[in-house]
This record gives structure tokens, C-alpha cells and sequence, in this order.
């Protein structure tokens, strides 16, 4: 199976999806850009734990943060470069600042997050005033009546949620010729460091966004590299957790057996404040059980600079040479790792790479009908659809609306599978399980007792191209996705003045080791610089 098939998806532009659904319907196609240079922004790549400090001080109150980033939205989201990654502002989010500011004064901060401004993607439910879609026209006006886990441990933590972002529809899983970060209902992401250029997917929006500094940080889904893949493009940190570290539940599915949320932040401080307040036990998703004394609440406490000193990482070789500056780039921080005490073993190849390419696709397939037949159905008598097959037929009957660009061929393979008795799905699962972990990515870190394994997560982005669809051209997810295992990407530096990423991944649960290693990388090389909004890579 391509990766591409989960990284992307086609494209349009859009207005705030906080319209009604007949202003949604009735939205036109053509993008009208004007483009204009984005003023100063005082909330500017300031951290989270910035942010908190000038709340604690009165230099800002949460409601003054959740009224500057929505200005900022409006300049640059909707105006402006016109990047387009939010889908819908949550209505709510100024009263509930002003709780959360009462409650500070009253009883004290809950903890990092509270009071803080951030997005989540349109796939995780949230039971408020806003939809929750997977940018799909077919969802308009469903509001489920209860928050997805992730929701409501970020509401517990004092969070506020400040919008939703757009993605690649139906988390990229609709079409194999899709155009990374286009939604029927929230028209196309772009790029904030060109463009022209993609922001990958599917959690386009929340890779465009707070890289964008629209928010403190965000929450992206991935199925297989659709949160590694938009913060390599976006110059962010983006953790994919183990399978089962993060609930599932509330969060509209592709595969359960690949699925999870995650966060994406400017940088791994950022993402590990994140990831602490996500995990949790949840009787919502039994996977969850198997994290118990193996997840923490607080992922801070391995923030060490020094945390490559004594490691061994191997190097996955044949995830390079896509790109010669990508493998230059790669090359030099290699070197820069073992000047700070590392211990390289190169090369350190999975040897089962790309032998589940087919077997991955026909478990996605299978999961998929399964997995959205079964959120659909718990959303009750009020759904506006109640089966994939439902989804189908209104995908048909609105294709100027929904299908300008491309179709919907792996919805209609997935709707010709069978239930996940079959023993071709059952075959293909255990085959996956085999390649990626025993014989794969556990194998291979055994043999060299290595604590990490190392790729470039992808190449710098190409441009958004809504009739052919996507071009990706090389990087890593699938090995760590199939097997369910962990994954951080972090900056690593431009080419052509485009971000590239750097992956650690590991076996399962191994987020403390690898948050260790991407902080002390990013300590000793500062690769992230903020987006410019140019119209176009700079190829001089």
C-alpha cells in the first residue's frame, strides 16, 4: 500500500465552516486570494509554557489569548495568505476563557494547559456547539452528544478549544488520487512556508495552524503518517503515540488497529505537555488497558538535553535517497549526533520494508466499514448519515460538491468487504503484525540493542496538484504505523527554504526514550524558523 494514500487528499478555499450548513453547501470553488504581508504577531512562537507564565504574571488573561489568535485567524487564515486550516471557531471559546481566568483567580492554574488556546482536528467529537465532520458534507450539522476522550481530558486540563481544523476528508481514506489537506467542507489547506505548495495530510490543518502560530499547539489523528507527515512539512513536532497510550473513543475512525490521536506543537516541550494531559485508561476503547504502567500524565520529566549522550540509533537507510539534499541535510545532523555521544549503527534497515504494503491496505479496507459503520451508529436516530454506504450515495448525488477533483474508490472497495470474521482480513492483520513488529522494527532494534531508530520523515513539500493529486516523493511512517508503535518527527532544517522532518521511532510504549532524544536533538540544533507566507519555494 502507498503511503500516500493516508498522507493526502485534493483542494478549494473556503469561508469559516461556523456557517450553516445551506452557506456550506452553496460556497464557490474558485479561490480568490489576495495576498498580503501578515502585521507582527505579539503571541509569535511563544511556548506554552511562555504563554503560562504571562498568565500567571497578568501580562495576559485567557481571554485576551483566545481574542488575539482569533484576529490572528482572521488575518491570515481567512485573509491574507488565505492559509484555510481551521474549519470552524468554537463559539464558545471566549466564555469559556473568561471561567477559566475566574477559576485561576479563585482556586489556581489546573495545571500547563489551563487557560491555554488550542485547535483539535474535524474528526474528534466535541459535545459544544460545533460539528464534528471529518470534513465531509455528509456530516453538516452532527454534533455528537458526548466529547471524544482526547476532548475531554484537554477540557479537564483547563484547555480551551479553540476550533476545529481542516483535514484531508475523511481522514484521507476516501480516494487513491487525492490531494493532501482538501475537505468538501473546508475547501484546501495551504502551506504556510509557500503557497502553492502542501501541507500534507491528513491532519493538514493541524499542521498549517500553529506552525502558523494560530494556536499554542493542536491535536492531529494519524492512520499512517498523517501526523508525522504535516509536522514535517510544517516544521513542527509531531508525536504519533502507541496504539492504545491515547483513547480512541469519540474520534471518527479509519482502522483500530492503526489509529490514535496526537499532538502537534512548535516544539517537544510543547508536544510532551500534550501528550501527558492524552493519555489515560478509558472503558470507551479497551485497547487503552494495555497502557496501564507504561503511560504517564507528565512526559516533561524526560526532557534532557543530554539525552543523546550513551544512545544507540540506528539509521534506516532505505528510507533515504529520495532527495539529495534531503540525504546531505540527514547526513550532517548524523554526524552532529555523534559529536553530542551518540552511537550510530549505519545501516540499520527493517528488512520486512515494504512486504505489508498489500496486507495493510485490505486490513484499512475491512476496519474502515466496520469501524465508521459502528461511530455512525452510535451517534443515534439524528445522524444526517448512518452507513458508509449512506455516504457513498450521498457523495454521488452531491459530486459537483464533493468529488470535483477526485472520487471515492476506497470507500466502494471498503464497502465490498466483508465483516472482520473474514478470513482474509484476520490473515492479512496477522501478517502485518509479523512483518512490522517480531520480524520488523522489534527485530531489528534487538539484533542492534539500539534505543531508536532514525529516517527522514519526508522531503520538502511539493505543490498542491487538485488534478493529478498528490506527489509524494519519499520518507518514513508505515512500519512504525502498521505496527502500532511510537514516532516522533521534529524540525531538522530547509531545503529551498522548505521544512524537513526528522524521525525517532521505537518499539511499543518507548515514548519516554524517544521524547528524550528528539529534546536533546532539538536543543543542540534549533532548526525551526517560523513561516514567511511566500507564494512560492524559493529556488534561487
Amino acid at each position: 500500500m502507498k503511503r500516500r494514500l493516508f498522507l493526502q487528499t485534493t483542494a478549494v478555499s473556503c469561508a469559516l465552516a461556523a456557517a450553516k450548513p445551506a452557506d456550506i453547501f452553496s460556497t464557490d470553488l474558485k479561490e480568490e486570494t489576495t495576498l498580503v504581508t501578515p502585521p507582527a504577531f505579539e503571541l509569535d512562537e511563544l511556548t506554552i509554557t511562555e504563554l503560562q507564565q504571562g498568565l500567571k504574571s497578568g501580562k495576559y488573561s485567557s481571554r485576551s489569548l483566545v481574542e488575539k489568535y482569533v484576529a490572528r485567524i482572521d488575518d491570515i487564515d481567512k485573509k491574507g495568505p488565505v492559509l484555510n486550516s481551521i474549519i470552524e471557531i468554537n463559539p464558545e471559546a471566549e466564555a469559556i476563557a473568561t471561567a477559566l481566568d475566574r477559576e485561576r483567580k479563585e482556586k489556581g492554574a489546573r495545571g500547563p494547559l489551563h487557560g491555554i488556546p488550542i485547535l483539535i482536528k474535524d474528526n474528534i467529537d466535541t459535545a459544544d456547539r460545533m460539528m464534528t465532520t471529518a470534513g465531509s458534507l455528509a456530516l453538516v450539522g452532527s454534533k455528537p452528544h458526548r466529547d471524544a476522550f482526547v476532548a475531554g481530558k484537554l477540557r479537564d486540563a483547563g484547555a480551551i478549544i479553540l476550533g476545529k481544523t481542516n483535514l484531508s476528508e475523511w481522514a484521507n481514506f476516501r480516494s487513491n488520487h487525492s490531494s493532501s489537506g482538501w475537505s468538501g467542507r473546508g475547501g484546501q489547506t495551504k502551506n504556510p512556508y509557500a503557497l502553492d505548495r502542501n501541507p500534507c495530510g491528513s491532519s493538514s490543518g493541524s499542521g498549517a495552524a500553529p506552525s502558523a502560530n494560530l494556536c499554542a499547539a493542536a491535536i492531529g489523528t494519524e492512520t499512517d503518517g498523517s501526523v508525522v507527515c504535516p509536522s514535517s512539512a510544517n516544521s513542527l513536532v509531531g508525536i504519533k503515540p502507541t496504539v492504545g497510550l491515547v483513547s480512541r473513543a469519540g474520534i471518527i475512525p479509519i482502522a483500530h488497529s492503526q489509529d490514535t490521536a496526537g499532538p502537534m506543537a512548535r516544539t517537544v516541550a510543547d508536544a510532551a505537555i500534550m501528550l501527558g494531559v492524552m493519555t489515560g485508561e478509558d472503558p470507551r476503547d479497551g485497547t487503552t488497558r494495555a497502557s496501564r504502567g507504561k503511560s504517564y500524565t507528565d512526559y516533561t520529566m524526560f526532557l534532557d538535553k543530554n539525552g543523546l549522550k550513551g544512545t544507540r540509533l540506528g539509521v534506516a537507510r532505505k528510507y533515504f535517497g529520495f532527495n539529495d539534499r534531503v540525504d546531505k541535510l540527514m547526513n550532517d545532523l548524523l554526524a552532529e549526533m555523534k559529536s553530542l555521544g551518540a552511537t550510530l549503527v549505519d545501516p540499520a534497515d527493517i528488512p520486512t520494508s515494504g512486504k505489508f504494503d498489500d496486507s495493510e491496505l485490505e486490513v484499512l479496507l475491512y476496519e474502515f466499514k466496520a469501524d465508521l459503520n459502528t461511530y455512525l451508529a452510535g451517534l443515534g436516530p439524528q445522524a444526517p448519515v448512518r452507513s458508509l454506504k449512506e455516504i457513498i450515495t450521498f457523495n454521488e448525488q452531491h459530486r459537483e460538491r464533493e468529488m470535483p477533483f477526485f472520487g471515492q474508490d476506497l470507500f466502494i472497495k471498503a464497502e465490498e468487504k466483508g465483516p472482520l470474521t473474514s478470513k482474509k482480513y484476520i490473515q492479512a492483520l496477522r501478517k502485518n503484525h509479523l512483518l512490522s513488529r517480531a520480524q520488523g522494527i522489534d527485530l531489528v532494534m534487538t539484533k542492534n540493542r539500539l534505543d531508536a531508530l532514525i529516517a527522514p520523515t519526508g522531503g520538502p513539500a511539493w505543490p498542491t496538484d487538485w488534478i493529478n493529486g498528490d506527489h509524494f516523493t519519499g520518507g518514513y511512517s508505515s512500519a512504525s504505523a502498521v505496527a502500532g508503535y511510537p514516532h516522533i518527527t521534529l524540525p531538522a532544517g530547509y531545503v529551498f527554504g522548505m521544512p524537513v522532518g526528522i524521525s525517532f521511532f521505537g518499539g511499543a510504549y518507548s515514548e519516554p526514550k524517544l521524547i528524550k532524544i528528539a529534546y536533546a536533538f532539538e536543543q543542540a540544533t534549533k532548526a525551526r524558523r517560523p513561516p514567511k507566507f511566500s507564494t512560492s519555494a524559493d529556488i534561487n
